[in-house]
């Protein structure tokens, strides 16, 4: 399911600024008004649009020419929805060790490292709620019941 966060966090248009229509996501950033097919951008569709034309354009030049902040633009790069461009002096840094990436939080080994720590965590957390029907613990007694019967 989508993050209703993302609505804000991105500036997704709900609402045609033409004619007060839906909009509807068409992909890739796009969304299209169902009434009078009024074209609108959320960032994600103003950024990527803007560097597949200006290629190397750091982020100082993408907030100037597309209105969307640095601030977003750092957000865009850590969720790995774009990543620094090849050849670039400037470059993300994984959270773990410190090595350069051009996208994401984690750089490939670290990622791996946090996945299957975070599935250990998870098969644990299983376990110890696994706890089912007759597993109770020592010294809990109880008697049957029937239901319609005298007994």
């Amino acid at each position: 399911m989508e993050d209703f966060g993302a609505l804000e966090k991105y500036h997704i248009p709900q609402v045609c600024l033409n004619c007060g229509g839906v909009m509807v996501f068409k992909g890739v950033g796009e969304y299209r008004c169902e009434e009078c097919g009024n074209v609108d951008f959320d960032d994600y569709g103003k950024v990527r649009q803007y560097i597949e034309g200006h290629p190397g354009a750091n982020a100082a030049q993408v907030e100037e020419n597309t209105g969307v902040s640095q601030k977003i633009i750092r957000r865009l790069l850590k969720d790995g929805r774009i990543e620094v461009a090849e050849g670039s002096k400037s470059f993300l840094r994984c959270e773990v060790c410190g090595k350069s990436i051009r996208s994401g939080q984690f750089c490939p080994e670290c990622e791996s490292k946090v996945h299957i720590r975070i599935e250990a965590q998870q098969r644990a957390l299983n376990q110890k709620n696994a706890k089912g029907v007759g597993m109770a613990e020592k010294g809990d007694e109880g008697q049957r019941r029937f239901i319609g019967k005298n007994r």
